[in-house]
């Protein structure tokens, strides 16, 4: 008997519960699994007990949502779908990358896999999204890079942009406007007095700027330390 293929719910609910752990280690509850989904909590339970039943979560009453193995594996083909769409809509059909997120929650249901995969020869099987998300490869695997967000960082420390999440579209317009982008060289200056923005220096694409982030902003962006001398990105010609 064949079986049938996962609902678009089901795809979206181990999509949300994977993305919600992938760069922390916290397992998502209910609440913010309703919360992300913007539905009831009552829905939420309905859905997690046929999440279960299929053998795609872990849960029970009153404790986080954990993904099983099959979870796992549903959630990493949707994520794959979901970034290489994004991909394609701004790399071949000029999308801005704070438009690309409902576009993609929308194709990433309707079309094949060999649809998918074709997209991916085409794109020259890119290893991440517009964000910096990783692209999971199509047998599953995905490679993170080791970085850190911003808000956590030391005075003193550097890096690279790798990571910017996607979750704000006004937040990816500023950041566009401001001409911060994904592998943009910064340097961690210090903070404001009494709790105030944090000073970064920043080699963006309009050259060595100086900018005042609020917690919102750096807590978006996320920094790969590749340098092994502080302050040496920013010397780069």
């Amino acid at each position: 008997m064949k079986t049938s293929a996962p609902s678009s719910s089901i795809e979206d609910y181990v999509k949300v519960i994977y993305s919600f752990t992938e760069w922390q280690d916290k397992p998502i509850t209910s609440s913010q699994l309703a919360q992300r989904l913007g539905v009831a909590n009552s829905s939420v339970s309905e859905m997690v007990r046929k999440l279960k039943d299929q053998g795609l979560v872990d849960h029970k009453p009153y404790s986080a949502i954990t993904l099983t193995k099959d979870g796992v594996r549903l959630a990493l083909s949707m994520v794959r779908r979901h970034r290489l769409i994004e991909t394609y809509l701004v790399k071949q059909l000029g999308y801005s990358w704070d438009e690309v997120h409902d576009e993609a929650e929308l194709l990433e249901h309707a079309v094949s896999d060999t649809f998918i995969e074709r997209m991916a020869a085409k794109l020259g099987n890119p290893e991440r999204d517009p964000h910096g998300d990783p692209i999971p490869a199509a047998d599953g695997t995905i490679k993170l890079p080791d970085a850190h967000r911003m808000i956590e960082l030391d005075q003193g420390h550097t890096g690279r942009i790798t990571r910017i999440s996607d979750e704000n579209p006004e937040l990816l317009r500023y950041l566009a406007a401001e001409e911060i982008d994904l592998d943009a060289a910064v340097e961690i200056i210090g903070r404001k007095p009494f709790g105030g923005a944090l000073v970064v220096r920043v080699r963006a694409l309009g050259g060595l700027r100086e900018y005042d982030l609020a917690d919102e902003v750096t807590s978006a962006l996320w920094v790969h330390s590749d340098s092994p001398h502080p302050g040496c990105l920013l010397a780069e010609s």
